[in-house]
């Protein structure tokens, strides 16, 4: 991690206020998920970063600790590709806290070239970077209506632009295309964050729901998904670093201005750079029949009880 370059662009608590006192998980050990969870620790928040990768948990933990010795910042394995896993991370979770105030849905996978499935059968994508996250959230909705004004920030990707909820053929058995793939699921990672602010303005579960993207964002998403191509080479290093395509989800996170049911990112050069705004999603995302269709199936695909 390039503390140096990530450093000059980091926001500080002076950004986003004190976070004394307030409970946080974050899926992701590396990249935006690093970034958020230095940010947020060093604001005095108690974080748990949950990755599938004990070594690059504890490299995490490590450098997060370099920076802010005082931080509260532990590592709790998860691997959002099996739903065991997710129910057993949700109980640690139950476990150690009492209330939890900050989701942070953001781990993921970016175009696997070839289709691959999770434990459960899912396609990878869609089973990693949406289901798991939908299982998760609702595992510890209990913990989370224990606090006055929780916050769900699930992270979804200008990908979704160019997405479709394949509902004839959602696992895309028949015609599998990378990029199709990975639009589907950051398209039903939106769509996700917009439901359940409806369904919590519905139910009175008093959860500020909210989506984001990050902009483009030079993050090991592209080696560990479609690598280098000629073209990601040489605008690699073009790209925003982590810290500042972390923001979206730290102004989603913290900010008293931030409105449940909404849609955050950059503004600038198709969406790509510049600091986080509000911002209108694609059309498809804001389907309503499509949304509660979703939800309804991957409840049953997952076995998730949102009570």
């Amino acid at each position: 991690m390039n503390e140096k370059r990530n450093a000059k662009k980091r926001w500080t608590e002076k950004e986003i206020g004190s976070q004394i006192g307030k409970n946080v998980v974050i899926t992701g050990t590396g990249g935006l998920g690093y970034e958020a969870a230095i940010t947020l620790a060093g604001a005095g928040a108690n974080v748990i970063i949950a990755g599938r990768n004990p070594e690059k948990g504890r490299k995490a933990v490590d450098g997060i600790k370099s920076v802010y010795p005082n931080a509260i910042i532990s590592f709790q394995q998860l691997d959002l590709a099996d739903l065991a896993s997710i129910k057993k991370f949700s109980e640690v979770i139950q476990s150690r806290f009492k209330k939890l105030d900050i989701l942070i849905n953001n781990a993921g996978v970016m175009a696997v070239p070839e289709r691959h499935v999770t434990k459960d059968k899912f396609e990878l994508q869609l089973g990693t970077n949406y289901l798991g996250h939908f299982a998760l959230t609702a595992h510890l909705i209990p913990l989370l209506r224990k606090v006055q004004t929780p916050r769900v920030v699930t992270v979804s990707s200008m990908a979704h632009r160019s997405g479709k909820i394949h509902f004839d053929d959602l696992q895309l058995e028949q015609n599998y295309d990378p990029d199709v793939a990975y639009s589907q699921s950051k398209l039903a990672c939106l769509m996700f964050a917009l439901e359940l602010h409806k369904r919590s303005v519905a139910a009175g579960w008093g959860i500020t729901s909210i989506g984001v993207h990050p902009g483009g964002v030079a993050t090991d998403l592209i080696d560990n998904g479609p690598g280098k191509t000629l073209y990601t080479r040489l605008i690699y290093h073009t790209l925003q670093t982590p810290s500042e395509g972390a923001r979206a989800s730290l102004l989603a996170a913290t900010s008293s201005e931030a409105q449940s049911g909404s849609f955050y990112g950059p503004t600038r050069l198709m969406e790509i750079y510049g600091k986080p705004k509000l911002i209108e999603p694609a059309s498809q995302a804001l389907d309503a029949q499509a949304s509660a269709k979703l939800w309804d199936i991957s409840s049953e695909l997952v076995h998730a009880d949102f009570m």
